[in-house]
């Protein structure tokens, strides 16, 4: 098996975003699924998937890139917020003065509409939650018509950075993330993407992130492990 992340698709410039990176894994596993990064995922290059002990580990050459495992996403959610208030809350995106990675196909304010998914997730007032609207493209739909899981695994990446200070803090680098794709979005269907911290140990930032459908309904879970670079916590 290979998978292949392709040069639209980046987080980091020169790598792989890393929530569709781990949708890829997740997708060869089925069902809920937790994926470990090993490395920054190459771009516009074949990885090789092999299944091993249960899971799946991907490499380029001999170099291991990425470990998925099925697992359960046991997350309570916080409350759904409203799509107009997620709207309200994205034009204070802390992105758009200062990002780190501006080009980045899920959060990057530099990718225009139609390129990147710009899910501009910013502080609910009020809330300890951080909120973006999202309107998925039909471009991102798979042959049922319904959003491939590898975009709704990006979606749920970001906000999570920003719901732990990814704003503040300069950097912070997908490590782990484990989803549960409950129902996907169709094109053009208004959902509300939020995010919430989990605590953190040292480098380690923890973040939990939800898709809500506009009335409410939840869609997808996901919970994240953020790593702060030495560089960037000294």
């Amino acid at each position: 098996m290979e998978i292949t992340v392709e040069a639209r698709y980046n987080g980091p410039a020169g790598s792989g975003n890393g929530g569709y990176t781990c949708g890829l894994v997740g997708v060869l596993l089925g069902g809920p699924a937790e994926v470990t990064l090993r490395r920054p995922p190459p771009l516009a290059t074949p990885l090789r998937a092999e299944r091993r002990d249960g899971g799946v580990a991907v490499y380029d050459g001999d170099a291991l890139v990425a470990e998925g495992v099925r697992a359960e996403v046991a997350l309570d959610p916080p409350a759904p917020v409203a799509f107009a208030d997620a709207e309200a809350a994205s034009r204070h995106y802390l992105g758009f003065r200062e990002h780190a990675f501006p080009t980045c196909f899920v959060c990057g304010p530099a990718r225009a509409p139609g390129d990147g998914l710009r899910v501009f997730a910013a502080a609910v007032p009020g809330r300890d939650v951080v909120a973006a609207p999202w309107a998925p493209a039909p471009e991102l739909a798979g042959e049922d018509g319904d959003l491939r899981p590898e975009f709704v695994w990006a979606a749920l990446d970001c906000p999570g950075a920003f719901a732990v200070g990814f704003a503040g803090r300069g950097e912070l680098l997908l490590g782990r993330l484990a989803a549960r794709v409950d129902h996907a979005p169709r094109p053009r269907e208004r959902c509300v993407v939020v995010g919430w911290p989990l605590g953190e140990e040292g480098r380690k930032l923890y973040a939990g992130t939800a898709l809500f459908s506009d009335a409410g309904d939840l869609y997808a879970i996901a919970r994240a492990t953020w790593i702060e670079p030495r560089s960037a916590a000294a």
